[in-house]
């Protein structure tokens, strides 16, 4: 992977989310990047206070009522700033001419095009969005590829296993281990869970994540589409891919070599880490992030998941290893599960078996193109918006 130049000009797809507004928090630290383009799903509030501070050329509003809204509000004001909308709004600010690095943080499969498109401009990434590289992994890594762009994850798991990886980059590996906390249920029964509450999963132990990776977290199907992430960013098998739960949430993951030594990467639960390494790589900068006192986390445990009381995680190892257009379907199946969950349709533990009888129902096309996975997403969204029409 190639190293940045001193100074950089990124957008950033999500702004207004949990790792966005963390992005634009290491920023503000810093005299070394500036933002060109900033995106919002809905939360044109925050945006607004976002274009006041640091001043980007364009941003974006998926929603069109919304993106009006806010050019309605900025109309009469000092300033100068350019608000485009929808899906075509976020491809733009992933390929302004001027951008060299994009980080793509929105959640969901919406990030999956514009991050294709910020590629195909040459553009590096920062990738935060798991769901891009789990539904169209190969062919977002060989334009990658075309194109000369380096991704550098953000996600703690995969910026760790990144971290373990520099300087050891032709020795060969045995596995790498992907860290968990375990969510809020780690000690909860199965029954426990079926009377599980949308307020219960959304008290995540150790990270402040959005409302979507949260209860990803608790069914642990956070850690599922790691699983699949790290197969395309790392270019490794499945069975190179373990997952330990680690409720300290300090190592953040591992690489073991072939001579049995394993590295780890350490630090407190803080998001603004793995975001700083990836837009200063290949350096590193000073920052005011928490350090590890090891006399307070003087004891760090382990344990194998749970995949009977979890079974999302093994959903998500079945769907990489079926392959082909599979990921995408288990992919659109829990976005919609997780959606229908939130609004208090479902239950808790309805979740993964949406996921499960959509799986069951889609016959994998074996390597997709990209045509073809966005038809799989829409047919598996259609299919499970119906399951749970028929559940109410």
């Amino acid at each position: 992977m190639k190293g940045y130049s001193m100074s950089k000009i990124i957008s950033i797809l999500g702004s207004t989310g949990s790792v966005g507004t963390q992005t634009l928090d290491v920023i503000s630290n810093m005299d070394n990047i500036k933002v060109h383009g900033l995106t919002t799903n809905t939360n044109i509030d925050l945006l607004e206070d976002q274009i006041i501070t640091f001043k980007p050329k364009k941003v974006a509003v998926m929603d069109k009522k919304k993106a009006k809204e806010l050019r309605c509000r900025l109309k009469d004001s000092d300033i100068r700033v350019e608000v485009l909308s929808g899906l075509d709004g976020l491809t733009a600010i992933a390929s302004l001419s001027e951008v060299d690095t994009v980080v793509t943080s929105v959640v969901g499969m919406i990030g999956l095009i514009p991050t294709i498109k910020a590629i195909e401009k040459g553009k590096d990434i920062a990738l935060a969005n798991k769901e891009t590289l789990v539904t169209a992994g190969e062919i977002v890594m060989d334009k990658a590829k075309e194109y000369g762009v380096s991704i550098y994850p953000v996600d703690s798991e995969h910026s760790a296993i990144f971290q373990c990886l520099r300087g050891n980059e032709d020795q060969p590996i045995d596995r790498i281990i992907l860290t968990a906390s375990g969510g809020p249920f780690r000690l909860s029964s199965k029954e426990d869970l079926y009377n599980v509450t949308v307020e219960d999963a959304l008290k995540h132990p150790n990270w402040d994540m959005g409302q979507k990776i949260s209860i990803d977290s608790a069914t642990m199907m956070n850690k599922g589409l790691e699983v699949i992430e790290a197969k395309w960013l790392f270019d490794l098998e499945l069975n190179q891919i373990d997952v330990m739960v680690h409720p300290q949430s300090i190592i953040h993951s591992m690489v073991e070599y072939k001579d049995a030594n394993i590295m780890a990467q350490l630090g407190v639960a803080d998001m603004r880490g793995p975001i700083q390494y990836a837009l200063n790589y290949p350096d590193r900068k000073a920052s005011n992030i928490e350090r590890v006192d090891f006399t307070k986390y003087n004891s760090l445990t382990f344990e194998e998941p749970d995949f009977n009381k979890f079974p999302c995680l093994k959903y998500a190892y079945e769907a990489m290893e079926i392959g082909g257009s599979m990921p995408a379907v288990l992919n659109a199946a829990n976005e919609i599960a997780v959606e229908a969950f939130l609004n208090r349709k479902i239950s808790f533990m309805d979740i993964p078996k949406l996921i499960h009888d959509t799986m069951e129902a889609h016959i994998s096309i074996n390597k997709p193109t990209l045509n073809q996975i966005l038809e799989c997403d829409k047919w598996a969204r259609e299919f499970s918006r119906k399951k749970v029409d028929l559940w109410q």
